[in-house]
């Protein structure tokens, strides 16, 4: 398989029911995701965009077929193993931000570290460094309550990030918000795509496929169309992430070098020289 591949699915079919009562939400279903696409998912209610979304995230399994993510086939492993995947490789954001109302915001987006084994401090520090990103510092202790909708969707895009995962899956992700609070979040799965994550998102609002590099309209559970609006060699690389210290490793410390901190190090050489 080709490195650039990051998902296979090849005759993938889940059925419900047997007998007179059987319908199919995806059909002998087959689709290539590269790394660095932000790929849009259409289509009519029903035709199977959730179910799709779902079994990609590891949330549901389908009855036949092929899933081989990174290299892996993952359609049959164990659940364990799955979980595992899920924890280190995917991202969620849901329509109804799925946030845990009792949980403050900071602990919210720490979830996900959790389940990957980090330590208490650790998992609040990244959270607290997601929260920045969206210009919601201040409100690190609100509950979900306290926060507006377009709010509480950055929150739940910071706790898809804050594990640093590969692929993000949105799940209309604008469906409850207004204009103005679809056009913030918008721009901030943008730029996350531009830093070289896969995104694939399900909407049923047109104008939101200007954001995307491929859009895909499905109907009774199969490909209708499928169009790339951004050729493969032009599609956003993942930035490097390097460990510093030895020490930070151990600690599950992750530090990343953007193009400022670069230039930075660059100015301080210099400096140095003279």
């Amino acid at each position: 398989m080709s490195e650039n591949i990051l998902i296979e699915l090849k005759g993938l079919t889940k059925r419900y029911g047997y007998g007179d009562t059987e319908s199919f939400a995806l059909k002998d279903f087959d689709l290539t995701i590269k790394r660095g696409e932000f790929i849009m998912i259409m289509g009519p209610s029903g035709c199977g965009k959730t179910t799709l979304l779902n079994i990609i995230g590891l949330l549901d399994r389908a009855t036949k077929g092929e899933y081989v993510l990174n290299g892996e086939d993952v359609a049959g492993i164990s659940a364990r193993r799955q979980a595992k995947l899920r924890a280190k490789k995917i991202g969620f954001v849901f329509q109804n931000f799925n946030l845990i109302e009792d949980l403050p915001i900071i602990e919210n987006v720490a979830l996900p570290l959790v389940y990957a084994g980090y330590s208490k401090t650790i998992r609040l520090k990244n959270a607290s460094t997601a929260l920045k990103r969206f210009h919601l510092e201040e409100r690190e202790y609100y509950f979900p309550y306290q926060l507006s909708g377009g709010q509480q969707q950055r929150v739940a895009i910071a706790r898809a990030i804050v594990s640093d995962p590969e692929i993000i899956l949105a799940d209309e992700p604008t469906g409850n918000l207004d204009s103005r609070a679809s056009h913030i979040v918008m721009e901030e799965l943008k730029a996350i795509h531009e830093e070289g994550n896969t995104i694939i998102m399900v909407t049923h609002n047109p104008s939101l496929t200007s954001y995307a590099t491929r859009v895909i309209n499905m109907l009774d559970g199969q490909i209708d169309t499928d169009i790339k609006t951004v050729a493969d060699a032009n599609l956003p690389q993942p930035i490097s992430v390097k460990i510093k210290k030895k020490k930070q490793q151990q600690e599950g410390f992750i530090s990343i070098d953007t193009d400022e901190d670069k230039k930075t190090k660059k100015r301080k050489k210099s400096r140095r020289r003279q």
